[in-house]
């Protein structure tokens, strides 16, 4: 009986007429991308949960997103008790698969904290070409943002959380003529559309995806103690309300991957497995330069041992050169009802290598649920031969997790105490806060002196004037010879005049003195 790992290999289902021949995706090919595609209700869910099973028991961690909220079941064992545990084991026999259930390790992320442990980055981890990707800015509104960044890196200010980025465009547009000349013409109307598309990004919750504690990519890439590989499974069902932060939150995840692990070249198994359901949204009206940054992503992030694979319904939903590198296939049925429908039919079955058994085109309109048209990369990595596999089922609950449930799993979990409390340190917000109330302070100190400056003058004066009056009464003021020569002539008659005034003044107070008056003046009177 086969169990979930082979030889080197995960077992995916068993294909060929009676459905007994082992399909096996190879682990040393498991970061050579995938896709899992087909229509709703063909059973790409359970696809996606036996993969991940199948990565986590050979010790290679996961992240998935849990778009519908039913991939929860993955951290309980299934039951014979279930509903579908009959059809299982039927299946099982068919394919020779020795069902066992079992568990697997889980942790819950949730950007909005309410699923699962909050997942967190900060603005400057972002960066600009995302952050005007998730709010739709125009190419000039994109130049502001950029000039924000530069200008926030060069003034050594953080960017952690929106209240940070809004404050730097305030700042950016205070400082639009000072910057201009080095950074070209910042236009005001600009920094107002982007606040508004801030405002409703925030109320979109994006204001709880950005700020502190930042995800460590290392707490993704984790083994448990029996060396089984972590599935991370981020709750989605609230966040798929907002397909522009889904889709940008995974991209920026996959950048992180590739900016900081390590090249390792081609290991013998993934470093880390990384789900992206609802692909389609990530290049829905996407500018090329978007497009293009996935496309290198997704060809140079396979050297640091980890593997993409794109959960979507369609193929055609994927670009081109990004299709091209999806080595392992299992595509689920398509329903071709329109002209459309068909074409893109006939171009899903031209991606596989032909079966002379069946026709392609034809298996991939007829498999059933559960059963799908798959391909995995064989030896030197060369594309297998298509086949039409039953699916195994899973070991792990069908189904979601009750309230209870999730909270227990939560609860036992090593991350709450680093990432469930919020942290608010010192940033551009708060730096740029003080710098204002800073110069606000010296502006007003600055026109309290040029008051005092414009009143002192007149009060100095009027004291001055009473000092003056002061010492000139007192002061001795030399005069030059001339005037010395006059002073002191002057000085001498006057002199004489009073000491005669004085005199006279004294003798007619005595009968001597009145005689010798009457004698001089009538000695005068005769005279004449």
């Amino acid at each position: 009986m086969t169990g979930v790992l082979t030889d080197g290999g995960v077992f995916v289902g068993g294909g060929g007429a009676d459905y007994g021949v082992p399909q096996e995706l190879a682990l040393k090919y498991g970061n050579r991308h995938g896709l899992i595609a087909g229509a709703t209700g063909t059973g790409k869910t359970v696809t996606l949960q036996i993969l991940a099973e199948g990565f986590s028991s050979a010790g290679v961690p996961v992240f998935m997103a849990d778009v519908k909220g039913d991939l929860s079941g993955i951290a309980a064992a299934g039951s014979e008790a279930g509903k579908l545990h009959g059809a299982f084991t039927e299946r099982s026999n068919t394919i020779g698969f020795d069902l066992s259930y079992r568990s697997f390790p889980t942790v819950f992320w949730d950007m909005f904290g309410e699923k699962g442990h909050p997942v967190r980055t900060t603005v400057s981890e972002m960066g600009p070409l995302l952050l005007s990707r998730l709010m739709g800015l125009s190419e000039a509104q994109e130049g502001v943002i950029n000039i924000a960044f530069h200008l926030a890196d060069k003034e050594g200010l953080a960017l952690l959380d929106l209240n940070d980025l809004r404050a730097m465009l305030r700042h950016v547009g205070e400082q639009a003529d000072q910057i201009e000349l080095e950074y070209g013409n910042v236009d005001t109307r600009s920094i107002g559309a982007i606040q508004r598309q801030l405002l409703v990004l925030e109320n979109q919750g994006g204001d709880k995806f950005f700020g502190e504690p930042a995800l460590e990519l290392s707490d993704l890439i984790r083994t448990d103690s029996s060396g089984m590989g972590q599935i991370n499974l981020l709750a989605a069902d609230k966040l798929m309300s907002s397909p522009q932060l889904y889709a940008t939150f995974l991209l920026w995840l996959l950048s992180e991957l590739f900016e900081e692990l390590p090249e390792i070249g081609n290991p013998d198994k993934p470093k880390l497995v990384f789900f992206f359901d609802e692909a389609h949204l990530l290049f829905d009206d996407a500018p090329k330069a978007l497009v293009d940054k996935v496309e290198q992503v997704a060809r140079l992030i396979r050297s640091k041992g980890v593997g993409v694979y794109f959960i979507t319904q369609n193929p055609a939903d994927v670009p081109d050169g990004i299709l091209s590198q999806l080595g392992n296939r299992v595509q689920h049925a398509l329903r071709a009802f329109t002209a459309r429908d068909q074409r893109d039919l006939r171009r899903a079955a031209e991606n596989y290598r032909a079966n002379p058994a069946f026709d392609t085109e034809l298996a991939i309109k007829e498999v059933g649920t559960g059963e799908a048209v798959t391909s995995f990369l064989q030896a030197k990595g060369v594309p297998g031969i298509v086949e039409r596999t039953l699916v195994r089922p899973p070991q792990s609950r069908l189904g979601p997790l009750s309230a209870q449930e999730r909270a227990q799993v939560m609860a036992e979990s090593a991350f709450g105490t680093k990432y469930d409390t919020p942290i608010d340190r010192e940033s551009a917000q708060e730096i740029l806060a003080q710098r204002a109330e800073a110069a606000a302070q010296e502006a007003a100190k600055a026109e309290a002196d040029a008051q005092a400056k414009a009143q002192a003058p007149a009060a100095r004066s009027e004291l001055e004037d009473s000092f003056d009056g002061f010492n000139n009464a007192r002061r001795y003021q030399p005069a030059t010879k001339t005037a010395r020569k006059t002073q002191a002539r002057s000085g001498r008659s006057d002199s004489v005049m009073t000491t005669f005034g004085k005199s006279l003044a004294r003798q007619l107070g005595t009968k001597t003195g009145q005689a010798l008056v009457r004698g001089v003046l009538g000695s005068l009177f005769k005279s004449r």
